[in-house]
């Protein structure tokens, strides 16, 4: 019998603890920026690539969405730490041989931690596992396309999934979402669904649309800048020099997070030289520390004061005039809110009631207020609702759709957003497919598709035959890891388009391939010209993406020539659909989005500009494209997770060597943690009401639905957390988020409120 891969090796890395930081950047960020890049590549290699990163006609860097400025940046490089990381990932100079797969098997590989996987190199050629071998072996792309063409014609389209994740240019969704329509079906999950589908979902209902109204530049113009469930100075540190600037505009900053990050606290601008030496720059003014998953309570205690003082104030504290000619709902709204009970919803928030006062002081005379969330409200049973709270203090102030105010979701990947624009969603608005369907004169399948908690459902029911993933790393994303690996194992087939070794490759159908591609720091030549990329940030602005470096293989293809070469094996080719032509020349390519999707007129010329352009935006300028033309006012009843005195409410994080599923290093630094992902962050009172001691070894379980998981061996680390509340990195403690407890409405994963258990550890 064929040996399982191990999902997560348990084994402890020898860990050390350091006092928890206070401040974030500075000289230990950039020591670590150039750690990595020289552990990766020559001094020649590196700058040639780090100059040009998010440069105008430069690389875009494949990490955060984060915007870069549209006038002038920095010579010295427009990128943070963690940028730097990523591209030392993807350009590495290691290159896994044919002879690297026929060294180990897929077992062994398995035994290594995703550290180490990740760090074994660049995939140089394309690979296949067959049915019962226990080693990948090389195959041509010839065969390997052939193969999967052949596959998929064979079954039923919606036996086929086909996921995307965040790194994808725009060029390359547009090509994979039509191939996938021509296809057949709409089952086109991506790391959306587990990320920012709850902000979608709010926010096309109460705005009109599902991404954030701002701009870089109304932070510079803000009054009160809300930062709640995101850790900036790890997910996306550039955005702390927007926080700065902010700020020194004037600009007071209010931090909603169940623990205390260091970036949030003080910034060390590594490009300020003042900075560097004298003291730290404080960013948040008033921090507060609540509890795991009660901030639907804490928004509604906020709005229960603002109503209190506008009674006493009338149109003072809201501004009635945005209410009344560009909100609906707000009637219902205000009765709603009156009728709740502070002292009730105050007591599941944790939090100290002056500072809490404090920050209502702030957004009571204020109105140009920016809200800005991540994961932390995503990734919640109640998020949908959670985030609709968030609106509805922005419009009783009237604080979207002019200068200095708005939503900001902030994605924590580079063009996930574009993807999205660009059709990658399993459920797309009739709008879209018909403007696809007149662009490109097809007829798109209507029914909704799969979204990635479907897929795996799909999958382990035997339901799903092939799995194909543009990018990413599925296995180590999704929840319930035992689950979703039984569910992949199901599957006939497993594609994995990619440019580095990942636990997904480990974990497969009855055959398995890896198809090589080219990343983001890579050129890319068509007919001996240079091409560029396309990609959009969290702010709506499309750029071009051009690739600096010299490939490390001969034998790797971009992802819009892979898709494109899937797309003739499995469809052919014609004059109507001349795949062949299309990758040419990535105009093109640029040519038929022009054609079927709104906003991208002109596309190839204005995307030439220097800084790119932006999309339209109808929340930007108060043209909301909501049903009533309005924005939407939402009530929500707070129901909090009840635990037992046995209990905690965990949520998964991330560690700052580390970026979605890619584990750049064994430290995180800021936290004080070093050379250990498996440990356990607690509140000491619940350490000693449980009866656990610092840096003991502990099981953890979580029993929903009477399903048993388990993540063993873990190291408790006493932690600044609010009682009741625990931190654990994923993917690790992935294996305890079940993948029946889903967001209401947007479907996504709560791996941010997952009950657990603790048990000393049992050898």
């Amino acid at each position: 019998m064929k040996k399982k891969v191990e999902l997560t090796p348990e084994e402890f890395t020898d860990i050390e603890l350091e006092t928890r930081h206070h401040e974030a950047v500075g000289v230990p960020a950039i020591a670590s920026a150039v750690s990595h890049l020289l552990k990766e590549m020559n001094p020649i290699r590196a700058s040639k690539v780090m100059f040009n990163l998010n440069q105008k006609n430069g690389v875009d860097c494949p990490g955060c969405a984060w915007p870069d400025p549209d006038d002038e940046r920095s010579t010295l490089g427009e990128y943070c730490e963690n940028g730097a990381k990523a591209i030392a990932e993807e350009a590495t100079t290691r290159v896994l041989t044919p002879d690297f797969f026929s060294k180990y098997s897929i077992s062994e590989l398995g035994k290594l931690n995703d550290f180490q996987i990740g760090k074994s190199g660049r995939i140089g050629q394309p690979m296949i596992l067959n049915p019962g071998d226990t080693h990948y072996s090389p195959i041509s792309w010839e065969n390997a396309f052939q193969l999967i063409g052949n596959k998929l014609k064979s079954i039923d389209p919606q036996e086929a999934i086909f996921y995307t994740s965040g790194r994808a240019s725009n060029e390359a969704a547009f090509l994979y979402q039509l191939f996938v329509r021509l296809y057949g079906t709409n089952n086109l999950p991506d790391c959306s669904n587990m990320c920012h589908e709850s902000s979608g979902v709010a926010l096309i209902e109460t705005t009109g649309i599902g991404k954030g109204s701002v701009t870089l530049t109304d932070f510079y113009e803000s009054e009160v800048i809300l930062v709640i469930g995101q850790n900036p100075a790890t997910n996306h540190p550039r955005m702390l020099s927007a926080l700065q600037k902010a700020k020194e505009n004037g600009a007071k900053i209010i931090s909603i997070n169940p623990l205390p990050e260091a970036g949030l606290l003080a910034f060390r601008n590594p490009q300020r030289m003042g900075d560097l030496v004298g003291k730290p720059f404080k960013i948040t003014d008033i921090f507060l520390q609540n509890k795991i998953n009660s901030d639907m309570a804490l928004l509604q205690c906020i709005q229960i004061r603002l109503m209190e003082e506008e009674s006493k104030n009338s149109g003072k504290v809201f501004d009635w005039d945005f209410i009344r000619e560009h909100s609906s709902g707000f009637d219902e709204y205000q009765k709603h809110i009156q009728s709740l009970s502070f002292d009730e919803l105050f007591a599941h928030t944790g939090l100290d009631p002056a500072l809490f006062e404090e920050a209502v002081e702030l957004l009571k005379n204020h109105t140009k207020i920016i809200a800005c969330w991540a994961m932390g409200l995503t990734q919640h049973k109640n998020a949908v609702g959670t985030i609709q709270e968030v609106t509805n203090l922005l419009f009783t102030k009237g604080a979207i759709g002019k200068p200095g105010a708005g939503t900001c979701p902030v994605r924590g990947h580079s063009n996930v957003q574009g993807d999205r624009t660009m059709g990658i969603n399993e459920k797309p608005s009739t709008a879209f497919l018909d403007h696809l369907d007149r662009g490109m004169n097809m007829a798109s399948p209507r029914n909704h598709g799969y979204d990635v908690v479907e897929a795996i459902e799909a999958m382990h029911q035997h339901k799903a035959k092939v799995f194909i993933a543009l990018g990413g790393n599925f296995l180590s994303a999704t929840p319930d890891t035992e689950f979703t690996a039984e569910a992949l194992r199901n599957t006939d087939l497993t594609v994995q388009i990619s440019t580095k070794l990942n636990r997904s490759h480990l974990v497969h159908g009855k055959t398995a391939l890896i198809l090589p591609c080219l990343g983001r720091t890579d050129e890319d030549s068509r007919g001996g010209e240079k091409q560029f990329l396309t990609v959009e940030n969290s702010m709506g602005i499309v750029h071009t993406s051009t690739g600096k470096l010299k490939p490390v293989s001969k034998n790797l293809k971009s992802e819009p020539e892979i898709i494109a070469q899937l797309a003739m094996a499995t469809l052919g080719e014609s004059d109507q659909f001349p795949w062949s032509k299309w990758i040419s020349h990535y105009d093109r390519i640029r040519e038929l989005i022009e054609k079927s999707i709104p906003g991208f007129e002109n596309y190839n010329q204005r995307v030439r500009q220097p800084a790119g352009f932006y999309l339209p935006n109808g929340a930007r300028n108060r043209n909301f494209k909501t049903a009533s033309g309005k924005t939407l006012f939402t009530s929500h009843t707070f129901e909090p997770i009840r635990i037992q005195p046995n209990e905690l409410l965990m949520m998964t994080i991330r560690s700052h060597d580390q970026f979605n599923t890619t584990i750049y290093g064994m430290h995180d630094r800021y936290r004080g943690i070093y050379n250990e992902r498996r440990v356990i962050l607690m509140n000491s009172n619940d350490m000693k009401k449980l009866g656990l001691e610092d840096g003991q070894s502990v099981d953890l379980y979580n029993h929903h639905g009477g399903i048993e998981r388990k993540a063993p061996h873990f190291l408790v680390v006493p932690y600044s957390i609010p009682e009741g509340s625990c931190a654990t990195y994923f993917p690790e403690a992935n294996v305890l988020v079940p993948i029946s407890t889903t967001a209401d409405r947007s479907n996504t994963p709560t791996s941010k409120s997952v009950i657990i258990t603790i048990q000393p550890h049992q050898a």
